[in-house]
């Protein structure tokens, strides 16, 4: 592991070098593509160089012990080798969680997808709040969000909403989202109290760059319709709706939430890439539980991976057993308390795995 992190700090050093270089600093995409490779690697660098730091220090102390030293220089000699030792035990286990294999998506933007499922209106309600609980949680990140394309339903509810996250790191900490979500509560339109089970889904896909996934124009069938709900004069009268169809893969994507074809447009191929990328990862996720099942199930769309329980005002993740007394708190985007604990979960068992 010492070779490998060797390895990293001298890669880092030769970013430091061309990332000074005229002719990098020139070219935008070299530019973008270094500081993204230095941005990467700092963390690992940082917490490598204490270790070497603090792994020096304790030899000098070692060294110390064996002069002869007076009983109160002793002490406190061994006290500062307990507290070395301590520290370089620490960073030898972060160090081991940084070098874990990471995913190649994690630093990407990401595209959610939440549709209301089983449960009618009072579903759609559930999709408008998981909606809104995620563009909190963006906000607290200092990600940005913006929906693609939303069909609102008649009570305040979305029966699906697309919408993209931009921000660093943001696929890392969305992913775990993947899932059928479940909610348990009295519906406002309930006359006699009964608790309801609705469930809403919620996709979560990394948004792909053109060179990662390749979509030739002959492939894409364009259709354009008009508008329809909100939207002001244009709905209706304007054909700037458009609908993308994906002939080899049968994927359908429609976007009017722009007043301008070309928005929509480039809208809908964002989305679109991102649906393609994501049905090869899933296919290649798919062989690869087939001979051992993923760290935290974030591949299976249907598995029902969290409860949010009113009546308890309790917030339960299936997947790590993690129940929660927070249910408003959540519910207005503090995801980090769950969030930190997938990943923890994440971490844990590819170490396992590696020891294996």
């Amino acid at each position: 592991m010492i070779e490998r992190l060797q390895t990293l700090e001298d890669r880092y050093e030769k970013l430091n070098e061309l990332l000074s270089d005229p002719e990098v600093i020139s070219d935008t995409n070299k530019l973008r593509e270094y500081s993204k490779e230095q941005s990467g690697l700092q963390e690992t660098v940082a917490a490598y160089r204490e270790y070497k730091e603090v792994t020096e220090q304790l030899d000098d102390a070692k060294v110390m012990l064996e002069d002869k030293l007076d009983a109160d220089m002793a002490e406190m000699v061994k006290e500062e080798i307990h507290e070395l030792s301590t520290r370089k035990q620490e960073l030898e286990e972060r160090l081991k969680v940084l070098m874990l294999p990471k995913d190649p998506n994690d630093d990407k933007n990401v595209i959610m997808e939440v549709r209301g499922a089983a449960g009618g209106d009072e579903a759609a309600l559930f999709a408008g709040d998981l909606y809104r609980m995620y563009a909190r949680y963006a906000e607290t990140q200092g990600w940005k969000t913006e929906i693609i394309e939303a069909n609102a339903n008649d009570v305040g509810g979305y029966k699906e909403v697309i919408f993209m996250v931009t921000g660093d790191m943001a696929y890392s900490k969305l992913k775990f989202e993947n899932g059928a979500h479940r909610v348990q509560r009295v519906p406002e339109t309930e006359s006699g109290g009964r608790i309801h089970t609705s469930t809403a889904t919620v996709v979560v896909m990394p948004e792909a760059e053109e060179v990662e996934v390749e979509i030739h124009d002959k492939d894409i069938r364009v259709d354009t319709f008009a508008s329809s709900g909100p939207g002001g004069q244009s709905v209706n009268t304007t054909m700037s709706a458009v609908r993308l169809t994906h002939e080899p893969t049968g994927i359908v994507v429609s976007c009017q939430d722009e007043k301008s074809q070309i928005k929509n447009k480039e809208k809908a191929m964002k989305v679109l890439r991102a649906r393609v990328y994501d049905k090869f990862q899933q296919e290649a996720q798919a062989e690869y539980d087939e001979s051992r099942k993923s760290a935290v199930g974030t591949g299976d769309r249907s598995e029902r991976i969290r409860t949010y329980n009113f009546p308890q005002t309790r917030v339960t993740d299936h997947r790590i057993g993690l129940t929660l007394q927070k249910l408003d708190q959540i519910l207005q985007g503090n995801l980090g308390e769950i969030i930190d604990a997938l990943l923890i979960e994440e971490q844990t068992k590819k170490l396992e795995q590696i020891g294996e």
